[in-house]
């Protein structure tokens, strides 16, 4: 077995570990399952590739999405170190070839997501593989998602039963108690280790503020602190309204999230993470996984659903451990919108039994009858049929999939998209030369709305033919015409979406669902709600303690530098100003408001006050918060 120490230096070029990492490390070596807790930047990497690489075999690596599974494979490569991802949208020899390399060549490191160990193709070719060591990187997804829309993750251990003398490791930067807790038992930990640094971040300044207009504090905010920053937004029509309104106020910015093509996502983020645009305007799809150590800001403009959600996102900020700063810009009816979305997600006993009556009279099901068989589905018509609300409808076959009673192929998740790839001057040039298009794009800028001129929108051919009264046969060859003339890029949805009954229909007084379970799993969820809250609107507690307390990290002492210890400074300073200082404090202000200043400049600026006194009247303004040290180690104005 290679030295630890030495694998280290080969491929990364550091000569001594981490905080922690070379515990983990050996707890892997030894056999041991292990759950490592460390905060995004820690170096989660190394901790499970460093012992794949002493072990003979190959490791497996679950992670969630394709692109963390794209970055760390191209990473690993760069380092020479043979890795491949197994993802969709390969083909069969393609999936063939890459398999046979895990098995009779020298691929070191696998990546797939947790549907595919689920796969009989996947689970006959691991059986041939030397499998070392089984991988589960941001781990908390278990518990975040599993529960949610992607229960595989709850199903990782039915893999290990193939594997049973092979260690796991599974990682994360965010998890409580009862998380961890879950982690272990849904992945049937045995002989277990736990390690977790602190969720203190010393660099990392936390912020609440309420605001009327977040918008003008936002720019204010990203006006002030030079450098990268993301700014986080629910959904992905405020991404670009956000964007455009940085970009008019003279703030370089664009917006990102998961409905763009794929190439324009990998643009700019490439941007992004060489600086060449400062500001990233995005939905949660962003962001996990990316290694860009210098933000310096990240804002959130919309409450997030947890502290897990929140502590990732926030903490993706000064990973180079120098001065960052992480805030929430809300007001009331942030909270209650917050409220309203997790009310949503958990339809109610009567909405679920209701759904899952219509979905059998829909597709003809009678009760006792159509276990394991497959059904075209489409769930718009399902609702117009019946007359059932579309969003109450969503969460309630979702929840009946979460339950084991139906099955969602991919295609019910990825309806067809469109985008137009010309300009309104060029679409209606067309329109006016060719009067039988002129109708159905008429009905689709009706229906879908401008956001087609910049971005994908999804769209149900089946609810469109509808709306404007042709047949859906006449909608596709439409659209494909139209793709044809190069006036709009038309993604369509990969075979029809189906439904799989994974139980006989049941009467549904008699759903096989444990109610108690289920109500359990709804007031977990509204416990995560309700820390969120308490986080946001808690009058006085010191951020990082609100958060390392969440996660079952007892600390002693406040971090001093969050907003609410920062106004206790003022407070407390404001009851002792220097005498004799106070014109001086005023004309710090006034020589900062013309721009940084370095502390040298600065005490000259203030001459014939003696050098003493000077830096002493500034530290008063730093601790007032009415300056701060920007990220080029300069005065400026304002607490950042």
């Amino acid at each position: 077995m290679a030295e630890i120490q030495d694998i280290l230096q080969k491929y990364w070029g550091h000569s001594a570990f981490r905080p922690l990492q070379e515990e983990i490390i050996h707890s892997v070596l030894d056999g041991k399952d292990t759950l490592a807790l460390l905060p995004t930047g820690g170096g989660k990497s190394i901790c499970f590739q460093v012992p794949a690489l002493a072990l003979p075999g190959i490791c497996i690596v679950i992670t969630p999405l394709i692109a963390l599974m794209q970055d760390q494979v191209a990473q690993l490569n760069r380092r020479g170190i043979p890795a491949t991802a197994l993802f969709s949208g390969l083909r069969k020899r393609q999936i063939d070839i890459l398999l046979d390399n895990c098995i009779y060549g020298n691929t070191k490191f696998l990546y797939v997501s947790p549907e595919r160990l689920k796969t009989d193709l996947f689970i006959q070719r691991a059986k041939q593989m030397n499998i070392s060591l089984l991988v589960i990187d941001e781990a908390h997804c278990i518990s975040q998602w599993g529960h949610d829309f992607r229960p595989p993750y709850l199903e990782i251990a039915d893999f290990r039963a193939l594997i049973p003398s092979v260690p796991c490791i599974a990682l994360t930067a965010s998890a409580n108690e009862e998380v961890k807790q879950e982690i272990q038992e849904k992945l049937q930990f045995k002989n277990a280790s736990v390690f977790q640094k602190s969720f203190s971040r010393a660099n990392l300044s936390y912020s609440v503020l309420y605001e009327a207009d977040k918008e003008k504090k936002l720019c204010s905010m990203l006006q002030r602190v030079p450098g990268s920053s993301i700014v986080y937004v629910r959904n992905r029509r405020r991404t670009q309204e956000i964007s455009d309104m940085l970009s008019k106020a003279g703030i370089s910015s664009t917006f990102y999230h998961a409905g763009l093509p794929s190439e324009v996502r990998s643009a700019r983020q490439k941007d992004w993470i060489e600086g060449k645009i400062e500001c990233i305007v995005a939905t949660n799809a962003f962001g996990m996984g990316i290694d860009k150590p210098d933000v310096r800001l990240v804002v959130h403009l919309d409450l997030p659903d947890t502290i897990e959600a929140y502590y990732q996102e926030a903490g993706r900020a000064g990973r180079d451990e120098k001065k960052a700063y992480a805030a929430i810009l809300y007001e009331e009816k942030d909270i209650l919108d917050l409220t309203a979305q997790w009310e949503k997600s958990f339809p109610t006993a009567e909405t679920i039994k209701r759904t899952y009556q219509a979905v059998s009279n829909y597709l003809q099901v009678a009760e006792g009858s159509g276990e394991l068989q497959s059904y075209d589905f489409d769930w718009m018509d399902l609702c117009k049929r019946f007359n059932l609300p579309s969003s109450q409808t969503y969460f309630a076959l979702k929840t009946l999939e979460a339950e084991g009673l139906i099955l969602l192929n991919e295609a019910f998740q990825n309806p067809s998209k469109i985008r137009f790839i010309v300009s309104s001057t060029e679409l209606y040039d067309f329109q006016i030369r060719n009067e039988k298009f002129e109708s159905f794009l008429k009905g689709l800028l009706r229906i879908y709305g401008g956001n087609l001129y910049t971005q994908f929108v999804s769209i149900s051919e089946a609810d469109f033919a509808h709306q404007i009264k042709i047949p859906p046969a006449e909608v596709e060859r439409n659209l494909a015409l139209l793709e044809k003339f190069e006036l709009i890029e038309y993604d369509k949805q990969n075979g029809l979406p189906k439904l799989v009954f994974l139980t006989s229909r049941a009467n549904i007084e008699n759903l096989p669902i444990i109610w108690a379970e289920y109500l359990k799993k709804k007031e977990r969820s509204k416990k995560k709600i309700d820390a969120m809250i308490h986080y946001v609107k808690h009058p006085e507690a010191c951020r990082t303690l609100l958060i390392t307390s969440y996660f079952g990290e007892s600390l002693k002492t406040s971090c001093g530098v969050c907003d609410h210890c920062l106004q206790r400074k003022k407070e407390a300073s404001g009851k002792n100003i220097p005498e004799g200082l106070e014109a001086e404090r005023k004309l710090i202000l006034t020589y900062l408001k013309n721009g940084p200043l370095s502390v040298q400049d600065l005490v000259e600026c203030l001459r014939p006050l003696a050098s003493a006194e000077a830096l002493r009247i500034i530290q008063f303004s730093l601790e007032l918060g009415e300056i701060h040290y920007n990220a080029a180690d300069e005065l400026a104005i304002g607490s950042a």
